[in-house]
């Protein structure tokens, strides 16, 4: 049944006892007292969300994880702040420059595009340079061309979907979506279509996700210990946390977020809170099976994994959508992000529900592992989030068309350059941020580039065109005229300087960006309408400060840290509890990835 909003505190049944700061280098314990770790994303979550939510809620599950663990309190994801990095991260001990992973829509000089052909590949017909987008595209689609929940499959009468109850786990029909593939080998086969993929110029075949990943994982490292692992995810592309070798995860359940709800709408799972939570809540299902010893369908029993979590959506869309209904209130106007009170932004009704369901989710959770004498004193949870979003007030937001802006972007350049011919932008990300990779990475491009983004404000005339103004949004919800300056953007990194900023060789990095803009508090980049408040992969506060909390066996009830972390130290954190070697990961050697201090026991 749903759990109650008030429920006392979480039973303090696991074993506790005094930590001592570690360091990387420190060989981890032969024997460890940790022998499950759950990890959990609740994506969009800011640090100030956990603050307002337990201030509000003393008695809920997610006060009782912080007063009875450790608390994180300035924690900071990798930039660009987007899901792909900041899992990767989470997962691998490396940010970007290590991991090769900057976005999960990106770009790399060392691929051939998707479609290349073995003849044309092995003639050398085809330039390199390809758009490495490893997101619902990558998937087939049914015969309409929509994209289905379980990837066409072709689970019967998977639609229409059961009617699925936010929070309530048996209102997930098992025998549907839960039977979704998820051996390494299914992935791959069944769910993620290759003609969607860039093309390797030496093989002449399809690079999957794990195989553009530079660094292996925890679970690669837990595999090698005879370790049982397990992860839900949004995309069939989370395969990438197979790791390079391409079997680190034993059971990996990714039912497709932007997928179709029913197959007469097109609708997804993301365009409304309440079908968000009901997603969640099939994520929600697939590990408290794990939890139980079962696979993610709760069929075959093979133990609960030594690594194992998921993710949470809810919270993110409950940031973004401008306005929609929720479980509790059924009315479909209620304002979608937050409402400022004092000058200060506060979770608004839409975000408040998602919040509350989280909180339900893992006393679930909790409740579970609790309930399994195999693990109840022996595993530990860590929870963070991928990413956060940015604005978080309202009046901020500033909806800039990116479309409009990048076309106008190599206009100029071909009325300067004439002798290009090849538009100058080879590739776009813009979220709350601009990542460009150009086909031209002369300085004197990306000079140009650098200034007419500068040049890019409201009123300005660009190719005898007006640069028209952005999108915001009123107290009401309103969409309103708004002005901006320098294309929205504080800073701009060209060249070598993006380079330098990422920490890595223009030289030798295929994949980093030529341009990177750092937007300016509320500079959202979209279309011509109010389709979201916010967005993450910038690098203000509110994209990368997100808490960290670890709570279970051999922890500290009760401990705060207030000195400055990074969530890629949670991957050698994993491993340090269960007696792994942190060491083992490439990313921790090549960074000095520390474990998380006042975390591991004597």
């Amino acid at each position: 049944m749903k759990i109650d909003k008030t429920l006392i505190s979480l039973a303090v049944s696991m074993a506790l006892s005094a930590v001592v700061m570690t360091s990387v280098n420190a060989a981890p314990a032969v024997s460890s007292p940790v022998k499950h770790v759950l990890l959990i994303s609740v994506d969009g979550l800011h640090q100030t969300d956990l603050d307002w939510f337990v201030q509000n809620n003393p008695n809920s599950t997610l006060a009782a994880m912080i007063n009875n663990g450790v608390y994180y309190k300035n924690a900071l994801t990798p930039f660009p702040s987007d899901s792909f990095p900041g899992l990767v991260g989470q997962l691998t001990g490396g940010n970007p420059k290590s991991a090769g992973i900057y976005y999960d829509d990106g770009y790399s000089r060392s691929e051939l595009p998707l479609g290349t052909s073995k003849t044309d590949c092995k003639s050398g017909n085809v330039g390199l340079g390809a758009e490495v987008q490893y997101a619902e595209n990558i998937e087939p689609t049914n015969a309409a061309g929509q994209i289905l929940l379980d990837g066409t499959q072709g689970i019967t009468g998977l639609y229409p979907v059961k009617k699925i109850t936010p929070g309530f786990v048996d209102s997930v029909n098992a025998t549907k979506i839960l039977k979704l593939a998820g051996s390494p080998d299914d992935v791959r086969s069944i769910l993620i279509d290759p003609a969607q993929l860039p093309v390797d110029p030496i093989s002449c075949n399809p690079v999957y996700p794990h195989q553009y990943l530079l660094v292996n994982t925890v679970f690669e490292v837990a595999k090698a210990a005879g370790l049982r692992t397990a992860w839900v995810d949004k995309h069939p592309a989370y395969e990438i946390l197979n790791g390079p070798s391409g079997y680190g995860i034993d059971d990996l359940f990714a039912p497709e977020i932007n997928s179709v709800i029913d197959l007469a709408s097109s609708k997804d799972w993301t365009k409304s809170n309440i079908s968000t939570q009901q997603y969640d809540t099939i994520h929600l299902a697939a590990v408290i099976n794990e939890i139980k010893g079962y696979d993610h369908a709760g069929i075959n029993k093979h133990g609960t994994p030594a690594v194992f979590g998921l993710n949470f959506q809810s919270v993110s869309t409950a940031q973004k959508l401008p306005i929609s209904a929720t479980p509790e209130n059924s009315d479909p106007t209620q304002l979608g992000g937050y409402k400022t009170v004092g000058g200060i932004a506060v979770p608004g009704q839409v975000l408040q529900s998602a919040l509350y369901f989280i909180d339900d989710s893992l006393k679930q959770i909790s409740d579970a592992i609790l309930n399994n004498p195999a693990i109840q004193s022996n595993t530990v949870i860590i929870l963070s989030a991928k990413h956060g979003q940015s604005p978080q007030k309202r009046t901020d937001l500033t909806i800039i068309n990116d479309g409009d802006m990048i076309n106008a972007l190599n206009a100029a350049w071909a009325k300067n350059t004439p002798s290009d011919t090849l538009p100058l932008v080879a590739h776009a990300m813009d979220d709350d941020g601009v990542l460009l990779w150009l086909n031209n990475r002369s300085e004197t491009a990306t000079s140009f580039v650098k200034n007419f983004l500068n040049s890019y404000s409201t009123g300005a005339k660009i190719n005898d065109q007006v640069v028209p103004a952005g999108i915001g949004s009123d107290a009401r919800g309103n969409a309103t005229v708004k002005s901006f300056k320098n294309a929205g953007l504080s800073t701009i990194y060209a060249g070598v300087n993006a380079a330098n900023f990422m920490g890595v060789n223009p030289l030798t990095d295929h994949r980093v960006p030529d341009v990177i803009g750092i937007a300016t508090v509320g500079s959202v980049y979209g279309g011509s309408k109010l389709s979201k408040l916010a967005e993450h992969g910038g690098n203000s506060i509110n994209d990368r400060h997100v808490p960290i909390v670890a709570w279970g066996a051999n922890l500290t009830g009760g401990a705060v840290i207030d000195s400055a972390v990074s969530t890629v130290q949670i991957a050698p954190s994993i491993l340090a509890l269960l007696g792994l070697h942190p060491e083992d990961l490439k990313a921790v050697k090549l960074e000095g990835t520390q474990v998380l201090p006042a975390l591991i026991g004597k």
